[in-house]
């Protein structure tokens, strides 16, 4: 069959996406999450999937409009868990479901409160550890009731703390329910069981040692996002006693124990005020440390790139990491050596698990021209790349120039399959968020902006890793400090140059969106350039003094700038677009959800009073009830279809 057409809009938010990865049964059973689209209701429904390795078959757990997370198999058990949202259409939780295969399909085994965090199966298999955040006090209650609700910013906070349930008491209790009349209960009686106590503090990872007796747990003093005062603690679970391990830093909630129980792994995330004063080759991007000698027995420094542990192996530690454009995983042996396995060349594999011997690996991956495919070792298990077999793709190739200051950056170019190297093309920038994140050589894993439907309008896209993009080294990773939009838009505009210099682009016809922080440098562009036909500023800061008083990462700014807007005054005007916005001239859409914590909506206001103020062709759409991203299938249509109309009008 010819292919005639690009992957329309509509076709790009029906398109499958895989997730969340679980190998169980010594490699015989693998599960992971599929997420599609219902557009007659406008939801996203996320439904775990299973993969029996005797019969080849695959099938779904939950289907239509009950939706299902994080599958995670029993060890040497043929119990598979899972989360689901249970409750009332208005109180709905996220609770744990138990499917035994051989005599239930599905019971609720939590029945939370607040609903589950996340959670891991206790070595043995016989129970669950999951966290949970603490619910309204009595006194929390009677306040409400009495005046209403309001709130002592910065006072308070709801901590995460650590339960357990017991497999055969929760089945138990499931079975004395079932034999009771209908109606007079719902779900499953208390059978959970505090490990930690929320008063003490908040748990943001933790993991179980192999014979069950120990639990070490990444806490914070508060639940508040913005506490970055990380603490390592070990737990005697059948004492409930801890103490605090002398590790000093800020770690992912990605953390393992070593096999007999004496060691830990996790990552060092430097964070704010140390995030700039860490020299690269002091740089400790995954640490060892022994619980009873109480001292770091190895550091991997040498790859120069933030490395994640997911599961320490009797073959090594399972690790991911970003390799520039690439996404890898590997094993690091006991003296340090990182190798990459099933990784080769250019791909993106976004997650993986691994039996506790290492010898199968179960991985999600990505490779050029590919949708995201379920692999077991290196076998793909799964066939969602045929929703290309009729289906034109552009080409994308990695660019690489350099700036007037020396830096060397790289981007994503995607050109037409029949691209004509006579013709001069008009230039559309997609820029992403983060900063500390990247664009990848992937079709359509960009749901904000169509760039497959931008190629078949004719254009050509460039989405560059400015500086402070992940996946580079921390020497390139700190070189926004302090930069912020000025040092960005030489990355955009020196990578719109180069591809001038190379007789590819029209330079009258060059466009630029993105969203979060990608819509901040878009932003700082429409103020502070007239090189641009048209801008898109999705989710984007106008203002560095606005975004800080009002988001709910006051940290972020912080480490950025280097100081507090009171201190520094003239750092936040440098980096700030408002400062440049009498030299505004460029058509502007600017978009946001009016629900955004991240980046408050008065930052798109502010931008497009200013914009309107100066007579700037400028659109400003708001959406109701959107966060900081959209969660609606609805929503990202609409956010694609006005970029597309947008740049075809004004490019």
């Amino acid at each position: 069959m010819n292919k005639t057409s690009y992957t329309s809009i509509e076709e790009l938010i029906q398109m499958p996406w895989i997730q969340s990865i679980s190998i169980g049964k010594g490699g015989k059973v693998v599960s992971y999450v599929k997420r599609t689209s219902d557009l007659a209701e406008n939801a996203y429904r996320n439904h775990v999937w299973v993969y029996e390795i005797d019969g080849q078959k695959h099938y779904p757990i939950t289907t239509g409009k009950s939706e299902s997370s994080s599958p995670a198999w029993a060890p040497d058990k043929n119990y598979l868990a899972y989360i689901a949202e249970m409750g009332e259409k208005e109180k709905l939780r996220k609770q744990i479901i138990l499917k035994t295969f051989d005599e239930f399909n599905g019971i609720q085994i939590t029945n939370s409160a607040e609903g589950v965090n996340n959670f891991i199966w206790s070595p043995d298999g016989k129970g669950i550890y999951y966290t949970t955040t603490e619910a309204d006090s009595e006194e929390l209650k009677r306040r409400k009731e009495t005046y209403g609700e309001f709130e002592y910013v910065d006072k308070e906070y709801k901590n995460d703390y650590l339960c357990y349930v017991g497999i055969e008491e929760a089945i138990e209790s499931f079975k004395e329910l079932s034999n009771k009349k209908k109606g007079e209960n719902e779900g499953t009686k208390d059978v959970e069981v505090a490990i930690t106590d929320p008063r003490d503090f908040s748990i943001k990872g933790f993991n179980i040692s192999t014979d069950g007796k120990k639990a070490v747990l990444i806490c914070t003093p508060t639940g508040d996002i913005r506490d970055r005062e990380t603490k390592v603690y070990l737990l005697d679970i059948s004492t409930k006693k801890f103490r605090e391990l002398n590790i000093t830093g800020s770690f992912s909630s990605n953390i393992s124990f070593s096999p007999d129980g004496n060691r830990i792994v996790f990552a060092k995330t430097p964070r704010e005020p140390e995030y700039y004063k860490w020299k690269v080759d002091e740089d400790v991007v995954l640490e060892v440390y022994d619980i009873e000698k109480e001292e770091t027995t190895m550091r991997l420094s040498k790859l120069d790139r933030s490395v994640i542990p997911i599961k320490w192996t009797s073959k090594g530690i399972l690790v991911t990491w970003q390799d520039r454009a690439n996404y890898r995983i590997g094993m690091v042996s006991e003296n340090g050596e990182i190798s990459s396995i099933y990784s080769k060349g250019e791909c993106y594999i976004a997650e993986a698990d691994s039996t506790s011997d290492g010898e199968n690996i179960a991985y999600i991956k990505i490779e050029k021209n590919k949708a995201a495919e379920v692999y077991l070792n290196a076998v793909k298990i799964t066939n969602e790349s045929r929703v290309y077999e009729n289906k034109l793709l552009s080409k994308k190739e990695l660019l690489i120039w350099s700036t007037k200051d020396g830096l060397e950056i790289e981007g994503v170019l995607s050109k037409p399959y029949d691209y004509d190297s006579n013709k001069k093309y008009p230039l559309l920038v997609v820029i992403h968020g983060g900063p500390t994140w990247a664009s990848f050589p992937i079709h359509n894993m960009n749901r904000l902006y169509p760039i497959e439907q931008f190629i078949e309008k004719g254009f050509i896209v460039l989405e560059p890793n400015y500086r402070g993009s992940s996946g580079y080294g921390s020497k390139f990773l700190t070189e926004n400090f302090r930069m912020l939009g000025v040092g960005d838009y030489e990355d955009v505009i020196s990578g719109v140059d180069n591809l001038i210099e190379k007789g590819i682009i029209d330079s009258k016809r060059v466009g630029v969106m993105g969203w979060s922080q990608g819509g901040y440098i878009s932003a700082f562009c429409a103020t502070f350039s007239n090189r641009f036909k048209a801008i898109s500023v999705g989710a984007g800061i106008s203002n560095w003094i606005t975004y800080y008083v009002n988001t709910d990462i006051t940290t972020f700014t912080r480490s950025y700038l280097g100081a507090t807007p009171w201190n520094d005054p003239e750092i936040y005007a440098k980096t700030s677009p408002m400062t440049y916005i009498k030299t505004a001239c460029t058509p502007t859409l600017i978009q946001h959800g009016d629900n955004d914590k991240r980046v408050p909506v008065p930052n798109a206001y502010e931008l497009y009073r200013g914009l309107q103020d100066l007579e700037v062709e400028s659109e400003l759409v708001v959406f109701k009830g959107m966060e900081h991203s959209p969660h609606k299938p609805g929503l990202h249509k609409a956010i694609m279809e006005q970029n597309l109309e947008w740049f075809v009008k004004h490019v």
